[in-house]
C-alpha cells in the first residue's frame, strides 16, 4: 500500500491491519539470548545508522531473543533492564509486530505474548515499506506505572527511555547486520485500536528492524 493511500485511510480514520499469516500462537518462547560477541561498542556506534530499505526474509528466533533482549530485556537479578526508566518505572512496553501477529514482549519470561491475531505491520506508520518489512516494534508507554512523576512530565520522561530502548535496538542492528529505522510519523490511534490500549496507555514510537535489502 503507497503511503499516500495510507495517509488518506488515517485520516478517515480507517487505517486497518491485514489478516495474519501463518500459524498465530498464544504465546512464542524465546530461546535464552547470546549475551557475548558482536561488535565491540565503538565499532557499532561507527556504523550506526537508519534504513528504509528492507528484505522481507524473517529473523530467525534466536536473533528475534537477542534483539529484545538488547532492546529491554533483564540483564540482573534484581529485575533491571538493558534501557534506564526514571524511578525505575518500567514504563515501556515493547510491542512486535509479526505476520503472525502482534505481541507483548515479557522481559520477565523472555517470551511474546499474543494481543492481537491480526498482521499489524502496516499499521505501525504511513510509509510504504513497514508493510513488508518482517517485523515493527511498537513503544507504548503505561502511564499507571509513573504515578510518582508529575502528569505533566509523564510523556517526556517516557519519550526518553523509549529513546534509550531504540538506541539499544540500533547498535543490536548494526553489530548483527541488521537494518533499522526509528518512526514517529504514525498513526498513534489505529495502533491502540488494534492493540486494545487503555487510556493510560500511550503510543510514542515505532521501529522497523530486518535484514538490508540487497540490490540486484
Amino acid at each position: 500500500m503507497s503511503t499516500l493511500t495510507k495517509l488518506a485511510l488515517g485520516m478517515m480514520g480507517q487505517l486497518r491491519p491485514k489478516p495474519s499469516k501463518g500459524d498465530t500462537a498464544t504465546s512464542i518462547s524465546l530461546p535464552p539470548p547470546e549475551k557475548h560477541g558482536g561488535l565491540p561498542l565503538m565499532e557499532a556506534l561507527a556504523i550506526r545508522h537508519s534504513s528504509r530499505d528492507f528484505a522481507r526474509d524473517p529473523l530467525p528466533l534466536p536473533l528475534l531473543s537477542g534483539l529484545l533482549w538488547a532492546a529491554y530485556g533483564m540483564n540482573r537479578a534484581d529485575g533491571g533492564r538493558t534501557a534506564p526508566s526514571a524511578l525505575n518505572a518500567q514504563e515501556i512496553d515493547v510491542f512486535v509486530a509479526l505476520p503472525s501477529g502482534a505481541y507483548r514482549y515479557d522481559a520477565t519470561t523472555h517470551e511474546l505474548q499474543l494481543v492481537a491475531a491480526s498482521d499489524l505491520r502496516r499499521v505501525t506508520g504511513y510509509q510504504d515499506f513497514v508493510d513488508e518489512a518482517p517485523l515493527d516494534l511498537v513503544y507504548v508507554a503505561d502511564h499507571s506505572r509513573m504515578s510518582f512523576i508529575p502528569a505533566a512530565q509523564r510523556e517526556s520522561y517516557a519519550s526518553a527511555a523509549a529513546g534509550a530502548i531504540s538506541q539499544n535496538v540500533y547498535l543490536f542492528a548494526a553489530s548483527n547486520g541488521l537494518a533499522t529505522v526509528i518512526r514517529a510519523w504514525i498513526d498513534r490511534t489505529a495502533i491502540a485500536d488494534v492493540l486494545g490500549l487503555t487510556h493510560d496507555q500511550q503510543v510514542l514510537l515505532s521501529q522497523t528492524v530486518g535484514y538490508p535489502k540487497v540490490a540486484p
